[in-house]
C-alpha cells in the first residue's frame, strides 16, 4: 500500500535523539524495572517538525540511541523526508550491523518522526492521514505476571473484568506444568466461558514441552498460545502447529516483513503480532499488515497501545485488538508531555483528537 505522505519534496534538515529511562510502576521482573525510550525529533527543509521514538525494555536502549545519533542521523540528513521512500535505503545502509533487531528498533525512531511530520504538515492525526477504517478497536488486558502469586494474578484479572475487558492474556511457563494448569484453570474460572483468554509462554519451551503444555492447557479454551518456542525457530513452530489445535501467535520478536512471510508461508503461525517499533516503524508495519491481509491471517499489534492502537484503527480487515499492559502505558507512567492520544474504556480503544502521533515525551525522566 502506498500513500502520499505530504513530504512534497522536502528533505531532512535536522535530526536528534535523546535517551529517557522510564520507571515501571509495576516491574516486569526483578531486573526489568524500567523501559528505555529514545525520543526523536526531525525538522524538514520546509520547516515542518515531527516527533517520534524508539523503545526497548531494559536491554539495548543505549545501543539504539547510538545508532540513531551516529549512523542513522548521518545517513538521513539531506535525504528525502518521505518515510516510505527513505526506509529501504536506510535499512540497506544499516544492514552491516544486522538486518533486524537493534537496527530496526533504532530505525523506527526516524520513521515515526517522519510520519508524525507528514501528518502534522496536513494538520491531521496519523489515523486521519493513513485513513480511518473503524471508530474503535477492542483492547485486551495484559500483564507481565508469571512471577505473581496466584492470588495476585487473580486480583489482576479481577481488575480487568471490572474495567470492562472481555479478553485477557496471562503468562505461562512455570517449571512445573501442574502449576501452569492450576493458574490457567483459576483464571478461566474467574473469567467464565464468555470472555477470551490468551496465554503467552515468552519462548520458554522446547518443542516437546510445548506440545505437552498446550495439550494440557487447551482444556481451558485459550484463544491463542503466544511465542511457545524460541522466536526464530521456524522449523519448530511449523512442527508444533501440526501437533496442536490452539492457534499459534508470533511476531513481537520477528523484525522484518521477510520473516513474517516465512512463518506464514510455512504454516508456523495463525496470528501475527508485529511490534511497530521492533519492525522499524509505521512503514514496515503497513507492509506486514498488507501481508497478513493477503494471507487472511489475524493481526494484533504488540504492546504500545498509544501507537499500535492508532494503527489498528487504520486496518481494513479482521478484528485487530490493542494490548493494554496494566500500568505500563506512557500516559500512566507520566512519560508524555501531553495527554495520551488514545483512551481505553470498557474494553475499547478510541482516539483522542490530536495532531500527528500525539506522542511527545517529557523533557526529563519521570520520577
Amino acid at each position: 500500500m502506498t500513500l502520499t505522505t505530504g513530504a512534497g519534496g522536502a528533505t531532512i534538515a535536522e535530526f536528534d535523539a535523546r535517551l529517557l529511562r522510564v520507571p515501571l510502576s509495576r516491574p516486569w521482573a526483578s531486573d526489568v524495572t524500567s523501559v528505555g525510550v529514545i525520543a526523536t525529533h526531525v525538522v524538514r527543509s520546509d520547516g515542518v517538525e515531527g516527533w517520534g521514538f524508539s523503545w526497548t525494555p531494559q536491554i539495548g536502549a543505549e545501543a539504539a540511541h547510538a545508532l540513531l545519533e551516529h549512523d542513522i542521523a548521518a545517513a538521513a540528513i539531506g535525504r528525502d523526508a518521505d518515510p516510505e521512500a527513505l526506509w529501504d535505503p536506510l535499512w540497506r545502509h544499516l544492514h552491516e550491523a544486522g538486518g533486524g533487531g537493534l537496527t530496526t528498533i533504532a530505525l523506527a525512531g526516524l520513521d515515526l518522526a517522519l510520519w508524525d511530520a507528514a501528518a502534522r504538515a496536513e494538520a491531521l492525526s496519523i489515523v486521519e492521514l493513513l485513513g480511518r477504517e473503524r471508530a474503535s478497536v477492542r483492547a485486551y488486558g495484559s500483564g507481565v505476571n508469571l512471577h505473581y502469586s496466584l492470588d495476585d494474578l487473580l486480583a489482576q484479572v479481577g481488575r480487568w473484568i471490572d474495567a470492562g475487558f472481555d479478553a485477557v492474556k496471562i503468562k505461562v511457563g512455570k517449571p512445573d506444568l501442574a502449576e501452569d494448569v492450576e493458574r490457567v484453570a483459576a483464571v478461566r474460572g474467574l473469567l467464565g466461558p464468555e470472555r477470551e483468554l490468551m496465554i503467552d509462554a515468552n519462548q520458554r519451551w522446547d518443542l516437546d514441552r510445548a506440545t505437552r503444555s498446550i495439550e494440557a492447557l487447551s482444556a481451558f479454551a485459550p484463544a491463542w498460545i503466544e511465542e511457545p518456542l524460541r522466536a526464530d525457530d521456524l522449523a519448530g513452530h511449523t512442527e508444533l502447529a501440526a501437533r496442536v489445535d490452539v492457534p499459534i501467535a508470533v511476531g513481537e520478536n520477528l523484525h522484518t516483513v521477510h520473516r513474517f512471510a516465512e512463518y506464514l508461508d510455512a504454516g508456523a503461525a495463525q496470528i501475527v503480532q508485529p511490534n511497530i517499533v521492533r519492525v522499524g516503524g509505521i512503514t514496515p508495519f503497513r507492509r506486514i499488515a498488507d501481508l497478513a491481509a493477503e494471507r487472511d491471517v489475524p493481526l494484533h499489534p504488540h504492546l504500545l497501545p498509544e501507537l499500535s492502537g492508532q494503527l489498528a484503527l487504520t486496518l481494513a480487515v479482521g478484528d485487530p485488538m490493542a494490548e493494554e499492559v496494566e500500568d505500563a502505558g506512557f500516559g500512566a507512567l507520566v512519560a508524555l508531555r501531553d495527554a495520551s492520544p488514545v483512551a481505553i474504556a470498557d474494553g475499547r480503544l478510541t482516539e483522542i483528537p490530536h495532531l500527528g502521533l500525539g506522542l511527545r515525551f517529557a523533557r526529563k525522566d519521570p520520577s
